[in-house]
């Protein structure tokens, strides 16, 4: 363990205070909410939350895009986020024009890679979901980015992610962890998802992390592990693939980049990082440094590797990039133990046979 490390478990310590004030509004709030006191909202329409339990990334938006590619050859589909840190308030839907700026990076993601489905955002999805029928009255089902832990509207069928090395059950309450919402939440889900897991993970340690988690009955648990694609130039949109000859500048901004990180120690000769916040707006002076950066690496085989949420925010660049070797990696889940068919199933089968149940009725 390194001194940042330690460092910063010390300071997370002093603030169990903090921790422990934000826990028990949360924890009133969800009773509130359970006693009807809150009251929430239901469509008879069939909508499917993606969402964790704790802030950074756990993999929600290979998991929105995932359900996209299983359910868009069988029904017309959309997708609602918050559109976290977007220049702009209330219900938007993307068209020809839109920019992250205006929607978000993972909205806008979702809007570059599949330009043939509804992508909308909204902070208020009690507004928002009303307006993007409106406006795709053929829509057969919605897809509901990061929406767990907001409950003023009640999804048909709830998916919660958790990374493999910070499960739930080993969390606390920010600011002394990361949670954000409390563990008796995961009792909502239909299925829990333990994310970014070793490729070869035992079935001993799958049993272990099932009884700590401690599903109910009616929950089914799966395990993915992260699958690296093909790099593809950010603006030629060739392919180059990573090899242990390459040298690579990696430039990152985004909140967990530990996976990515190890795939380039594993595949490629060796690779630099330029690493920016989560959710970086990147200003033209940040390309001269990576520029610069890039050409101050003294190898024949070298090139730029960036991931596809960081891309959409150079693509406002692509003018100058089309010299520049810089590749977006895509990233997809791979179900372990041979279960993304049963998985798939599951979410297919609640909308063929999804019916209007409102809660206590």
């Amino acid at each position: 363990m390194n001194f940042n490390s330690i460092f910063l478990k010390s300071f997370r310590v002093l603030l169990l205070p903090f921790a422990l004030l934000y826990g028990l509004i949360i924890f009133i709030r969800n009773r509130l909410y359970n006693k009807g006191y809150l009251r929430y909202a239901e469509f008879n329409f069939p909508l499917i939350c993606v969402g964790n339990l704790a802030v950074g990334g756990t993999g929600k938006s290979p998991m929105v895009e995932y359900l996209i590619e299983l359910l868009q050859p069988h029904y017309k589909i959309a997708t609602l986020s918050r559109g976290y840190k977007r220049k702009t308030k209330g219900y938007a839907l993307a068209n020809n024009n839109t920019t992250a700026l205006e929607i978000g990076d993972e909205p806008m993601q979702f809007h570059i890679k599949y330009p043939e489905i509804a992508v909308a955002v909204g902070e208020e999805r009690l507004v928002a979901i009303p307006q993007l029928l409106h406006d795709h009255p053929d829509l057969q089902t919605i897809i509901l980015d990061d929406a767990f832990q907001h409950r003023e509207v009640k999804a048909g069928f709830n998916i919660l992610l958790t990374d493999f090395s910070n499960l739930y059950t080993q969390d606390f309450f920010l600011p002394a962890g990361d949670l954000r919402d409390e563990w008796h939440s995961a009792r909502r889900a239909n299925i829990i998802i333990v994310t970014k897991c070793p490729s070869e993970l035992s079935f001993e340690r799958k049993q272990k992390i099932i009884r700590s988690l401690n599903p109910l009955p009616s929950q089914k648990v799966f395990f993915t592990t992260i699958e690296y694609g093909i790099p593809y130039h950010i603006v030629r949109k060739e392919k180059r693939i990573v090899t242990t000859s390459d040298e690579i500048l990696l430039v990152c901004g985004i909140a967990n980049p530990k996976p990515l990180k190890e795939y380039l120690l594993q595949n490629s000769k060796t690779y630099y990082q330029k690493d920016y916040s989560d959710h970086h707006i990147f200003s033209i002076d940040d390309l001269n440094e990576i520029r610069s950066r890039f050409e101050g690496i003294e190898a024949q085989q070298k090139f730029i590797l960036t991931t596809e949420k960081d891309a959409v925010r150079l693509t406002k660049f692509s003018d100058v990039l089309n010299d520049l070797p810089l590749y977006v990696l895509p990233i997809r889940h791979r179900f372990l133990f041979d279960e993304a068919e049963q998985f798939n199933k599951i979410v297919l089968s609640f909308i063929q046979h999804f019916t209007f149940n409102p809660s206590g009725k």
